[in-house]
């Protein structure tokens, strides 16, 4: 699963990607955006590293998100600019919003308005959608003459009758609250405005502790995070010990960029189940709504293959018992067949 950082030149995305996926990527203040950077980002999650200082094991493995840093779009030249294949095949979008003020980096469209740049860009993404839609109906419109299929019939309705008009009426596709037919329908398309998205707000230092996005004109539904990336990227350099002073001294219990991976996560609609023992604990990535035996597949496909049923206990009652036997004898751990939906923080062992 793989999320698309996309916004406006020097707003601060490759500093983002580089506190995100321990990159060390350019960002000088006058750096030219060059190709798309691609890195993995590791998920920070407490649930796992108790489970980690319970068995201490051998090997410790997190989930992992995969992050791609598309290069600046310029206002305006999204055609020229914008590179649609890395974003089409994204998951799920994440715009960087330029929030802080820099005399020596003047903003491009004249002044700091993160509203006016959300706006501009979901726009530029809007364009892009109407671009291939309008395409896509001018050839159903010619198959139309000799007679569509009932498939063709549903998608020229659909594109035609509710995707175009939203389009050009600026609104993202996101928005529209499409049924589960006509997003498989439209899944295939890759529309950029019908893609998850998360909003990063990028703001100075002075600003990280109080800044609030709802003040800054995020759209009700989206998902907005503030960060401060070049103090927060000085930050992760220090030891642990005073990492955690400098953050306190900003107001911030945890860093702001494990706020953005969690929430990546999240908007990718991905969940962790966990297995544990003394050679690894390690978390498993898997879609919302997987089902036990579909879930045992991101182990080994044999496990998919052979499954007969999963014993399952949530790890917050691992914790408090100690061990998976002690579970067994307190009836806490479950058997679950192949249709059991896989839950968040499960941890599972097949059989």
């Amino acid at each position: 699963m793989e999320m698309g950082i996309l916004g406006f030149a020097k707003a601060g995305k490759t500093t983002l990607f580089n506190l995100l996926t321990a990159s060390q990527r350019e960002t000088g203040k006058f750096a030219a955006p060059g190709r798309a950077n691609v890195g993995v980002a590791t998920v920070p999650d407490p649930r796992l590293e108790q489970l980690r200082e319970l068995y201490q094991p051998r090997r410790y493995t997190p989930a992992t998100v995969s992050f791609v840093d598309i290069p600046g779009i310029r206002i305006g030249e999204s055609a020229e600019s914008l590179d649609l294949t890395r974003l089409r095949d994204a998951d799920a979008l994440m715009h960087v919003v330029r929030a802080f003020e820099d005399d020596e980096i003047p903003h491009p469209d004249g002044g700091v308005d993160p509203a006016r740049d959300i706006e501009h860009l979901d726009l530029e993404l809007i364009v892009a959608d109407m671009d291939l839609v309008g395409r896509r109906l001018e050839r159903l419109d010619k198959t139309r003459k000799r007679g569509l299929s009932r498939v063709e019939e549903f998608e020229w309705r659909l594109l035609a009758e509710t995707v175009l008009p939203a389009l050009e009426d600026e609104t993202p596709i996101r928005e529209l609250g499409l049924d589960t037919d006509q997003e498989k329908r439209l899944r295939g398309f890759q529309l950029l405005s019908a893609k998850p998205l998360v909003i990063v707000l990028n703001v100075g230092e002075d600003r990280l502790a109080e800044a609030e996005p709802a003040a800054m004109g995020i759209r009700d539904g989206v998902p907005a995070i503030v960060v401060s990336a070049p103090i927060e990227e000085e930050i992760s350099l220090l030891d642990r010990a005073e990492q955690s002073e400098f953050l306190a001294e900003l107001g911030l219990s945890e860093p702001s960029v494990d706020r953005v991976i969690r929430a990546s996560y999240e908007i990718l609609g991905l969940i962790s189940f966990f297995t544990v023992g003394e050679d690894e604990v390690r978390a498993w990535t898997v879609r919302r709504g997987t089902a036990a035996r579909r879930a045992a597949g991101a182990i080994h496909s044999d496990l998919e293959r052979g499954f007969i049923r999963a014993e399952v206990v949530p790890w917050q009652e691992l914790i408090e018992s100690k061990t998976l036997a002690a579970c067994r004898q307190e009836g806490l751990l479950r058997l679950e067949g192949k249709d059991y939906v896989t839950q968040d923080g499960d941890i599972m062992h097949i059989r």
